[in-house]
């Protein structure tokens, strides 16, 4: 099972790269180079993967233009959740809740098209379920 934050997290990193020319640059492309990044670098994800995510992401954009710019300003922009309730004008709790639905569009997208990223064993979940509850499952089976 895959952490969808983790995959977004590194679509954003791709997304924010100059290379794929999805967002304007920057530095005018004169400039590009000659300073030093100021910005600490992220990990990314492949070209095929971030193609295939944004793919979700324009699925998502047709049914919810909303929840795809909140996605797009977390994730790509790092905008910080207290930032968007204030530029919205909701609470920061519903900004979570939002996001919550397009992380989980994103995902539900993502298993109905049936593909497996190459960042999938890299952006797994790790126990899902804790000691105690895997105890009550396995007494639950016992019975």
């Amino acid at each position: 099972m895959r952490d969808i934050r983790m995959v977004l997290e590194r679509w954003g990193a791709w997304a924010a790269s100059a290379d794929n020319g999805i967002y304007y640059a920057p530095v005018a492309a004169g400039f590009k180079g000659l300073l030093p990044s100021s910005r600490k670098s992220r990990p990314s994800c492949s070209d095929d993967d971030g193609l295939i995510i944004n793919e979700a992401m324009v699925r998502l954009k047709k049914h919810d233009p909303l929840l795809c710019v909140m996605l797009e300003w977390y994730y790509v922009l790092e905008i910080p959740v207290r930032t968007m309730g204030s530029r919205l004008g909701v609470s920061h709790t519903q900004i979570l809740k939002r996001l919550q639905a397009g992380e989980g569009f994103v995902e539900g997208a993502l298993a109905m098209i049936d593909v497996t990223l190459e960042i999938d064993r890299e952006c797994q979940k790790e126990q899902v379920y804790t000691a105690k509850a895997k105890k009550v499952v396995e007494f639950q089976k016992a019975i």
